[in-house]
């Protein structure tokens, strides 16, 4: 259940799986309809569940509006990260900021960005968004939001639509993933995110990257993730450069083990040698 309706797993007539989206209000399935419609005409670029029908479900004096939708099957990102490990964080950061760049270049900012509205499906393996319902035109104010995931909650920012705020909630995303929960905003919530961003090791060696993010520095997603990569590079770099020589172990030294000779039995089998040829020539002259 979201903010503006309840979302079904449903069947198709030919069996395809799909997504019913169901809402009391009009006002947003027909918003949400608009941006699925705005999304889908971006040629090349999948930014979202395909829209595949719009109606109204009526019962008594009462109409429920609904719309269907791809059904992206997946692995939420938490319990992906939970089994496979941190080291995808990069990629997903990567994939994430790809999808945003091109989101904001068609006059758009995600908004309600959070770990929910996200699976990781697999061949390929690709993180997707799956709930529209925040998607904001630029210069609006955000229609829906997550205090974590807000930054005008953390003290950093409005909630005006603009590109850096969906870059402050891909951090942390990050955050709660890498840390593997929420943290609880204290008095000081700016400098204490900022320490926390810092100091946590489970954040390393992206500290930097994700601090800068959530005070605003990147403008643009496409800067933020030529950051990422850069960094993701060093970290390659380095680790070849760190890795242990194979160093040449001397060879064990070679032990000549001598034969003992017996000369006892040596000059014993010489005598009896030369004793048999004398015998023989006594007999041939005998003969």
């Amino acid at each position: 259940m979201g903010a503006t309706g309840v979302v079904y797993l449903v069947q198709l007539v030919n069996g395809t799986l799909a997504a019913l989206k169901i809402s009391f209000s009009n006002m947003s399935v027909t918003a949400e309809v608009n941006v699925l419609k705005k999304l889908s005409q971006v040629k090349d670029k999948v930014l979202g569940p395909r829209l595949l029908d719009v109606d109204d479900w009526s019962y008594g004096s009462h109409a429920l509006s609904f719309y269907v939708m791809e059904y992206v099957k997946g692995q939420p990102l938490l319990s992906f990260i939970s089994t496979r490990g941190t080291e995808w964080l990069q990629v997903f950061a990567s994939q994430l900021l790809t999808d945003l760049e091109n989101l904001h270049e068609e006059g758009w900012v995600f908004g309600d960005l959070k770990p929910e509205n996200l699976v990781v499906t697999s061949n390929p393996v690709k993180v997707r968004w799956i709930d529209v319902g925040g998607t904001t035109l630029q210069g609006r104010s955000i229609k829906e939001f997550t205090d974590f995931y807000d930054r005008a909650h953390w003290g950093l920012g409005s909630r005006k639509a603009e590109p850096t705020y969906d870059l402050f909630a891909v951090s942390m995303v990050l955050i709660h993933a890498a840390y593997g929960k929420r943290i609880n905003k204290t008095d000081k919530p700016a400098e204490q995110l900022k320490q926390f961003i810092l100091t946590t090791k489970q954040l390393e060696p992206f500290g930097d990257v994700l601090y800068q993010a959530v005070t605003g520095k990147y403008k643009s997603a496409k800067e933020m993730k030529t950051e990422v990569l850069s960094v993701e590079k060093r970290r390659g770099a380095k680790s070849k450069g760190t890795k242990p020589q194979n160093v040449r172990q001397p060879s064990p030294p070679r032990v000549k083990v001598k034969k003992k000779r017996s000369h006892v039995l040596e000059t014993l089998l010489l005598c009896t040698s030369v004793m048999l040829i004398y015998i023989l020539y006594l007999f041939i002259q005998v003969l």
